[in-house]
């Protein structure tokens, strides 16, 4: 039990919750930039232009396919050199979470807007609402409705995704609890169990009020 202690030690929490915020402060605001561009990802895909379901189509089979590692080393080490971008290890990371959730929301946002009966169109044409007013008072309601759960799980699995930037060097969590490890392996040679458990911990913190969340909603809209 002599590696808990180094849970005792000042500045080791401190250390660990400023991670936190960088692992929190990556994913929101990819998970902030994704939304507008899922959102429009997912209403390109529903139209009927060939050219640009194509188009569509590569580019979610093409995010879908690359792990999200790759993606990675590509942006940073790839386009940045080859394009002189500015871009350091955090930009990389929320340039690729970015285009990640947009291409799974965007699929989500297709699934959702391709489920609802065309009977709806049908009543608010005899309504007598025109295409716009179809689509932001009948159609996107419903939508968002079949769509918010899912996009909620997609939100926890790019919270837990962001550990991938500590293999760009972004000092999160994940490379914090390792450098405190090092930093403490002889005093402390069974550290690394429990620093890995307050990471779990901080983890589950973040990312078990969103299952709460998505459950709650699919059981309540599921009886709608």
């Amino acid at each position: 039990m002599r590696g808990a202690e180094i849970l005792l030690q000042p500045g080791v929490f401190p250390r660990l919750l400023q991670g936190l915020w960088v692992t929190v402060w990556i994913a929101g605001a990819s998970v902030l930039l994704a939304l507008p561009l899922g959102l429009l990802v997912g209403w390109l895909m529903t139209l009927k232009n060939p050219a640009v379901r194509v188009i569509m189509r590569v580019y979610l089979d093409f995010i879908r396919i690359m792990p999200q590692l790759a993606l990675l080393f590509i942006a940073f080490y790839g386009f940045a050199q080859a394009f002189d971008w500015n871009l350091d290890a955090t930009g990389a990371c929320v340039l690729v979470f970015v285009l990640w959730g947009a291409a799974e929301l965007g699929d989500l946002v297709r699934g959702a807007l391709e489920s609802i009966p065309r009977t709806q169109y049908e009543s608010a044409k005899v309504l007598g609402l025109n295409s716009w007013q179809t689509f932001t008072r009948v159609i996107l309601p419903q939508a968002l409705r079949r769509l918010l759960p899912a996009s909620v799980n997609l939100v926890t699995r790019i919270v837990k995704t962001t550990s991938l930037a500590t293999l760009l060097g972004v000092v999160e969590v994940i490379k914090v609890g390792q450098q405190i490890i090092d930093a403490n392996r002889f005093q402390y040679p069974d550290a690394t169990l429990w620093i890995y458990a307050v990471i779990f911990l901080m983890y589950f913190i973040v990312c078990w009020p969103l299952s709460i969340v998505a459950r709650r909603l699919e059981k309540r809209w599921a009886h709608d």
